[in-house]
């Protein structure tokens, strides 16, 4: 190794060094200080966390008397545990170890960043639009067109507005497609994720540029291009100021979608005509029969060399979310990768409840990267929620991807994509801290 690469890792090195000692004092302080008591400890939390899982699929499953039961029981497990900790006698011995233990995983965290390469999604120069068209929903995100001015920015910069009237229905694929007809250079739509992934489709069909304008509730797709979901309007500067990159569409039939395509418990209660008008109590009437099987088809999802059978939801994903980062949740890194990602979801038992709170090594839960999933069913159609929108699609539904079908026009200066955390490798953080 070479001086100048020896001192460019010295930092890498010495955070990793500083991760080991803080986790190593946190554990030797806790086992000499506490003792036996703290093994207690340490086995009470374990059976609360295990027994709140178990009562949170009580409280899903059951109902009447046995779900109030399974409730308080949710609350009552942690509160118990939360009192046995601060009458132990350790609570200082508590906070100072959890306090080594946080700042354990922050070096942790940051020298393993230093080790893992970022590769940014790549952008090309694109030329201002002359004829840009914009599908803005006047209802969307709680009224965020007329709060943002969005019409009247768009204007000035040049772009051409349909403006959805809420008292009728408007075919709003039809709308674009007219727009492309009559001469338009890029499309974009104001509203929810939903109706951008109707438009994204239409403008890869064409090959011309699409614009998100963050205008709905949630956004998913402009938060993981980088946009700002707090200031739509900073979005219309990719009008005048602007660059492309590609992104990857998912496509399930003649349908794509930007973000994602869900199966089982969650589409069935939102297809329900009940969930519009009240949402928490459709849902906890349904689940008790849709989770345990008694009603709803049971599903088969298949990727390359992965079947899970009786899944109660699977989420089929345009590029893969991060799973188990509690920092940055439902978020992508990329989306440019060229593949699905696919989270399934069995659960069968309080036990496996339970056992579903470790995360990632669950054996109740699924997560894989495929170029294509099927999901099939012991029932000709099933209910699939499809970037938010219900629907009833035969079965059996393939999902595919298609690597790079859309130009995305962004503006030059955004808040960008937050660099994911990397899973704490206690292995590889020790084998960078006895480097030499």
């Amino acid at each position: 190794m070479s001086r100048s690469e020896s001192e460019r890792l010295r930092p890498q090195r010495w955070t990793a060094r500083f991760a080991i000692m803080a986790a190593f004092t946190a554990v030797v302080l806790f086992v000499l200080v506490a003792g036996l008591r703290g093994i207690a400890l340490v086995a009470v939390v374990v059976v609360g966390t295990a027994v709140t899982g178990a009562a949170l699929w009580w409280a899903l499953t059951r109902r009447g008397p046995a779900r109030v039961c399974a409730m308080v029981l949710a609350v009552v497990a942690p509160v118990a545990v939360i009192w046995l900790g601060l009458t132990s006698g350790l609570l200082w011995l508590l906070v100072t170890c959890l306090a080594l233990g946080a700042l354990a995983a922050t070096a942790g965290w940051k020298a393993l960043a230093m080790d893992t390469a970022c590769r940014a999604q790549p952008v090309t120069a694109a030329p201002r639009p002359e004829r840009p068209f914009l599908i803005m929903n006047p209802r969307s995100g709680g009224g965020k067109v007329e709060r943002f001015g969005l019409k009247e920015k768009a204007e000035a910069a040049g772009a051409r507005i349909a403006l959805l009237d809420p008292q009728r229905q408007v075919d709003v694929a039809a709308l674009a497609r007219q727009a492309v007809a009559d001469g338009a250079d890029l499309l974009g739509v104001a509203g929810g994720d939903g109706t951008q992934a109707l438009v994204a489709g239409i403008a890869a069909e064409h090959d011309i540029p699409f614009l998100v304008v963050p205008a709905g509730t949630r956004n998913h797709f402009a938060l993981d291009l980088g946009l700002d979901r707090d200031d739509p309007a900073a979005a219309l500067g990719a009008l005048t100021d602007g660059v492309e990159l590609r992104v990857d569409l998912g496509r399930i039939g003649d349908r794509v979608f930007v973000n994602n395509a869900s199966f089982g418990a969650y589409a069935a209660v939102v297809r329900s005509d009940a969930y519009r008008d009240d949402k928490v109590r459709t849902t906890l009437d349904m689940f008790p029969d849709v989770l345990t099987h008694r009603a709803g088809p049971r599903l088969t999802v298949r990727a390359p060399g992965v079947t899970v059978e009786a899944p109660q939801a699977a989420l089929v994903s345009n590029n893969p979310y991060r799973v188990g980062d509690l920092a940055a949740p439902g978020r992508r890194d990329r989306l440019d990768g060229g593949s699905l990602g696919l989270v399934c979801v069995k659960v069968d038992s309080a036990a496996e409840a339970a056992v579903l709170l470790r995360g990632g090594r669950a054996s109740g839960l699924t997560v894989v990267t495929a170029p294509e999933v099927t999901v099939d069913a012991d029932a000709p159609r099933i209910d699939v929620g499809l970037d938010g929108e219900a629907l009833s699609l035969p079965t059996p539904v393939r999902c595919t991807i298609r690597p790079g079908a859309l130009r995305v026009r962004v503006p030059r200066v955004r808040p960008g994509v937050p660099r994911a955390r990397p899973r704490l490798d206690w292995q590889r953080i020790g084998l960078l801290a006895l480097a030499r």
